[in-house]
């Protein structure tokens, strides 16, 4: 079981992370508003951005070793952030729906404002090629979720499996105490290493669905796509903190309307 000072550190390492992000993603609109056709730049805060995604991930799996309960429901997000977590982390599929977003509302601007020709170098202007190679990816994506759910829901149900439920029930004070809470830290300590398994499964999917897009993008496309993942990311956190910090904060939205 992790510590107390795990649990602070690890708060710390996201916090520091979080400020990163808002870094990463300072470069990223230098990038693309200065260098949009350089493609070394546009390359190197890809390759950036990734390495930092994948050190983070692989920072949480340590930790998810001792204690995968705190990283299901992490006490360094806020409860807005926590209520839409699957596995931890956002659901793979999301970043997919992000990029039918993105080609959507880029190209209706792009309608409104009369443009002879649909731009083709954004996100926007995704070739039928590209198209199709993300709807595959999407396939192939929702059915590894969905395999993940479904261990999980195996997970939750052995909960009322034995030996949990044999433990629970033979659970008195004639019991041998000391043989009955190692048997059920057995039981849990089982429990948790499958927890920890299946958090891994679901980063190293959230990881090359990312990497997937990544490669069917062109490097500008790609560019703008983190961006947009970066500001959606940074601002479902701090609207987090706003709601966890204003307890009334949707009767002033409402009073404000």
């Amino acid at each position: 079981m992790a510590s107390s000072s795990d649990q602070v550190q690890f708060r710390e390492y996201y916090q520091n992370w979080m400020i990163e992000q808002q870094q990463l993603l300072e470069e990223l609109l230098q990038v693309h508003n200065q260098n949009p056709n350089d493609e070394q730049d546009l390359f190197c805060i890809i390759e950036k951005l990734i390495k930092h995604f994948q050190d983070y991930t692989n920072r949480r799996a340590q930790h998810a070793v001792n204690e995968p309960s705190s990283v299901f429901l992490p006490t360094w997000c806020t409860s807005t952030e926590n209520s839409y977590l699957w596995f931890g982390g956002c659901r793979p599929s999301l970043l997919i729906q992000l990029v039918y977003t993105l080609c959507g509302s880029q190209l209706e601007s792009q309608l409104t404002e009369n443009l002879q020709e649909v731009r083709t170098d954004n996100i926007g202007g995704l070739s039928a090629d590209q198209l199709s190679l993300v709807s595959e990816l999407q396939c192939r994506t929702t059915t590894e979720e969905e395999r993940l759910s479904t261990n999980m829901v195996s997970l939750q149900e052995n909960i009322a499996d034995c030996p949990l439920t044999r433990l629970a029930n033979n659970n008195s004070v004639d019991s041998d105490a000391e043989s009955h809470i190692g048997q059920v830290k057995q039981a849990l300590d089982s429990h948790s290493k499958d927890l920890s398994s299946m958090l891994i499964d679901s980063d190293k999917l959230r990881m090359n669905t990312l990497k997937e897009l990544i490669g069917i993008f062109t490097p500008l496309q790609a560019v703008e796509f983190l961006i947009a993942g970066k500001k959606l990311h940074l601002c479902m956190h701090q609207w987090g903190q706003l709601r966890d910090h204003i307890p009334n904060m949707e009767e002033h939205d409402r009073e404000g309307m």
